[in-house]
């Protein structure tokens, strides 16, 4: 069994040599040309004197040049910092900084969008598609540029276990920026095995990247893939009717979705037997509406859905078996292989069936903690609650914020969330990280975000704002979210108001806001 993330790649391109591995548009490379591009980049790293657990930050769309680029920093002892190419710079520049990445790979578009002052502290930059040149403090090479670099004293003899930092995924907190996930070698290995031990992936599968590689699972299609010699092929998400054309085009036979998008997808009229190939699929990011499910199943008749929970701390968790979806429509199942989970009181006792308490995460496929937060990391992560006290050392679980039962026979249920988090198209969201931008808008006073329920988004984004008196105080912060946040954290709805409810502790009373606006908002959204 492969040990390091890229022994998942190296391994397979020795038993499958000449079985495609990675598709993009026109290109399909094979597991002996993914491993020679990505060995060839090795050495291109090597060249700048990479260093184990040294941060490399990805900033790219779903391209062949990313996936070389993640498995070749794993090959040089480098950490992959996979950062979604949808937020924007101020978000990058966060990610980047505390990370301390030392070189960014990312494409012109993307580096334009960057001021100097949100790229200090970097050495390397690597565009795919631009021109080398040096600046003071940092140099900027060309992707071809890049891979010509060769080192004197290349060596494959770096030493690199299993317990090794491989990746930081990023991942929204309660409170304010988001925050570095560690991962080392062995989550990400196990984890991929863990998954295909249930999911019944063949060598034979094409599998669908819809999903951004800054997402556990987004990331996991590819593992997934390697790990059974599967070819994944890379696509973004513009349009419903441009995933049927590659669904036909390539031949696809598994999906991995987020409930937002499987609701369009089953809203849409699909092109004759585009569904009949598919062999399994996959909703994980939140529950799927009955409603959606039944609609999928019927457009893909052969296929097996998959219901899945997780969260990047611990990466799957649950999942609910095909067999049980139609007796247990509204559970997400039971632990995956390699994990334990538990519903845990107040008390740190296991709950007794019904009864509410938070999911807690044990096992090898738990995290290394939060990158540089020594702090949220102890509030997070602590002793495993069934410890035999006779061990000398500690198993480490994941406390996860969300609160559940589960039945008599161990399957689980959501119930709500302990903190303020919002769940909206697949992402966790930080009401915090929001505000924090709308205090930027000149004229904000005061702002509160709050989540309401939505049939297709899971919870929709309402912003409740104090301005000053300025008629076009909306469509400025309308305007200045827009050119601040990423797509997923934009208000569906920015309301203006002339006073925020707080609670007996001075806090703003986000409950009775949720309250308050709930009916206003649903009725506008008709």
């Amino acid at each position: 069994m492969p040990t390091l993330l890229h022994h998942l790649l190296t391994q397979r391109a020795k038993l499958s040599p000449h079985d495609n591995a990675i598709g993009y548009k026109d290109t399909w490379w094979t597991y002996q040309e993914l491993e020679t591009q990505c060995e060839s980049i090795r050495q291109s790293f090597n060249s700048l004197d990479v260093q184990p657990g040294q941060r490399v930050a990805v900033y790219l769309p779903k391209t062949l040049e990313a996936v070389v680029s993640y498995f070749s920093i794993s090959m040089s002892g480098g950490a992959i910092v996979p950062v979604n190419p949808i937020l924007k710079s101020q978000q990058v520049s966060h990610i980047l900084r505390d990370c301390t990445a030392s070189i960014l790979i990312t494409n012109n578009a993307r580096f334009d969008s960057f001021s100097p002052e949100e790229l200090k502290g970097l050495e390397h930059v690597i565009l795919i598609d631009g021109d080398s040149k040096k600046l003071p403090d940092l140099t900027i090479w060309s992707w071809e540029d890049f891979c010509a670099l060769s080192s004197d004293n290349d060596t494959n003899e770096l030493f690199i276990i299993e317990s090794d930092i491989a990746a930081i995924f990023y991942t929204s907190g309660s409170t304010g920026n988001p925050k570095g996930v560690v991962l080392n070698h062995k989550n990400l290995v196990l984890g991929a095995d863990s998954v295909s031990s249930y999911l019944p992936c063949l060598a034979s599968d094409k599998m669908l990247a819809v999903l951004p590689f800054s997402f556990d699972y987004g990331f996991s299609q590819l593992t997934i893939a390697f790990s059974v010699g599967a070819s994944c092929y890379l696509v973004e998400y513009v349009f419903t009717q441009s995933l049927f054309k590659v669904i036909l085009q390539q031949k696809i036979t598994t999906l991995a979705l987020v409930p937002p998008l499987w609701i369009k997808l089953a809203d849409e009229e699909w092109p004759d037997n585009a569904g009949h190939q598919i062999r399994y699929f996959c909703n994980t990011g939140g529950s799927m509406p009955t409603t959606t499910l039944e609609a999928l199943r019927k457009q893909m008749p052969n296929a097996k859905p998959y219901l899945m929970y997780g969260l990047t701390e611990a990466f799957r968790s649950c999942y609910l078996p095909p067999e049980e979806i139609d007796n247990r429509p509204t559970s997400f199942g039971r632990a995956i292989p390699n994990a334990k989970i538990m519903v845990v009181n107040e008390s740190g006792q296991e709950c007794e069936a019904h009864e509410h308490g938070e999911l807690v995460h044990c096992g090898p496929l738990v995290s290394q903690g939060y990158w540089n937060d020594p702090v949220k990391t102890q509030q997070r992560f602590k002793q495993r609650p069934d410890q035999i006290p006779q061990l000398t050392l500690p198993e480490t679980a994941v406390w996860s914020g969300d609160i559940v039962k589960k039945d008599e026979e161990g399957y689980f249920y959501f119930v709500g969330r302990k903190d303020d988090m919002l769940k909206t198209s697949g992402y966790r969201v930080s009401p915090q990280e929001i505000e924090d931008t709308l205090y930027c808008i000149s004229c904000v006073k005061e702002a509160v975000i709050v989540g309401i329920p939505h049939p297709i988004l899971g919870q929709a984004i309402l912003a409740i704002v104090i301005a000053e008196q300025d008629s076009a105080a909306q469509q400025e912060v309308v305007k200045a979210c827009r050119e601040l946040l990423p797509s997923y954290m934009i208000p569906t709805k920015v309301i203006l108001t002339e006073a925020l409810p707080r609670n007996t502790n001075g806090k703003f009373d986000r409950s009775s806001l949720r309250d308050k606006y709930y009916n206003i908002f649903m009725a506008q959204d008709k």
